[in-house]
């Protein structure tokens, strides 16, 4: 199952995860799933997440697909419902769905207010929103593993923006932040319901937002203008990362398989990056 091994790190367990269609999203399911766990998964394409519900339970594993649309609280309160009377419970949740910016974006140096609008809708509240929605349910049980995942766009700046990128970035990257700081302050207040909430930061994955990052980068940079977005994209893994590779969406959901196991009962409040020691704190 997507290259995860299976194991019975997770078994027993729930798992909701949205945005889960397509990328990071797919990763973590496939790989939750692949550990044990019951998987719900959502995305604003219902074909995208049936198409994965159906893979899933194709290898063994169980699953129900659901269409989401993560800035609606009624959309969210209804699909959480429908995934603790399917499955039963909810003991792993993690907000996933984000976008980087609003459409146009591979074409603009600098960002607009649709970019901001849509990257606070979607990852910040979009968020927020998906825990609200299966908080009451963890609180009743006093158990409950929230994994946000933020980005390591979300740390603090190194420098100047790439030539010719401009700003077109910053709404994207200060959302980040947002979930960041979010996961923290949130650690805190459900910590006495034995609450643990984390934050996973990807670094640079070959993703259909990366992509969209890529061709901004070429239609702006004269510099890359003649290197196609995959060539861009493989030449800045080189540049950044010490290990001098990309991250998979397996990698991701590695991170977040662990921060949901009983391995990390004493992990809380934490944002850790998973990004090829792209940046380091």
């Amino acid at each position: 199952m997507a290259n995860a091994a299976m194991s019975d790190q997770l078994q027993g367990m729930t798992s909701v995860v949205t945005g889960a269609g397509r990328g990071i999203g797919r990763g973590i399911a496939l790989v939750l799933a692949s550990r044990g766990a019951a998987v719900s998964v959502s995305d604003i394409d219902a074909s995208a997440a049936q198409e994965l519900a159906t893979e899933i339970e194709q290898s063994g594993g169980r699953a129900m697909a659901g269409q989401v649309d993560v800035t609606s609280q009624d959309s969210l309160n209804e699909w959480i419902q429908a995934s603790i009377e399917e499955l039963g419970k909810v003991d792993i949740c993690v907000p996933n769905a984000g976008v980087i910016g609003a459409a146009g974006f591979t074409e603009r140096k600098d960002y607009n207010s649709d970019d901001w609008r849509m990257t606070w809708d979607i990852n910040v509240r979009g968020m927020i929103n998906t825990a609200d929605a299966v908080m009451p349910h963890m609180k009743e049980r006093k158990f409950g593993k929230i994994v946000n995942i933020a980005s390591h766009g979300g740390r603090a700046p190194r420098g100047v923006p790439d030539p010719g990128r401009g700003s077109v970035q910053m709404p994207y990257s200060v959302s980040k932040a947002a979930a960041i700081q979010w996961t923290h302050l949130l650690a805190i207040e459900l910590g006495r319901y034995n609450i643990n909430v984390n934050a996973v930061c990807p670094g640079r994955l070959w993703t259909p937002m990366w992509e969209a990052i890529a061709l901004n980068h070429k239609a702006l940079n004269p510099d890359v203008a003649d290197l196609s977005a995959r060539e861009i994209f493989d030449r800045n893994i080189r540049a950044t990362m010490p290990l001098g590779r990309p991250q998979t969406p397996e990698d991701i959901g590695k991170a977040v398989a662990f921060l949901a196991s009983e391995d990390a009962s004493q992990i809380t409040g934490q944002a850790l990056n998973v990004n090829g020691g792209a940046i380091m704190n």
